[in-house]
């Protein structure tokens, strides 16, 4: 593994290496490459393909519909809500209502 090959797998991972950092890593690369070279010499051709180890099993309630706490409670220590929603800034840069974009810094209800 040459070390073009590390900053390239670094940059896909968004990792900034310093060549030193680059360096180690090759090292442990390489490591975890012969380990798996390794791995692929076992006779794995009696064991059935395998999704999960053990048997897993999914515990849920039922889904039904309760009360819940109210809308006022809820809201009480939001910092700014609109209506029944919390009023929080805008996430996307450029999205206004109806238009597709938006302005930094603009608030927007979510609820």
């Amino acid at each position: 593994m040459t070390p073009e090959e590390v900053r390239h797998v670094a940059m896909l991972a968004r990792l900034g290496l310093t060549e030193n950092e680059v360096e180690d890593l090759r090292g442990q690369l390489l490591d975890v490459l012969d380990y798996i070279a390794l791995l692929e010499k076992v006779d794995t051709s009696s064991i059935p393909p395998t999704a999960q180890v053990v048997a897993h099993l999914n515990v849920t309630r039922a889904d039904e519909a309760r009360p819940s706490m109210p809308v006022e409670m809820l809201l009480s220590n939001a910092p700014a809500r609109e209506g029944d929603f919390f009023r929080v800034p805008a996430v996307l840069e450029d999205f206004r209502e109806g238009k597709g974009e938006a302005v930094a810094g603009e608030e927007e209800s979510i609820g």
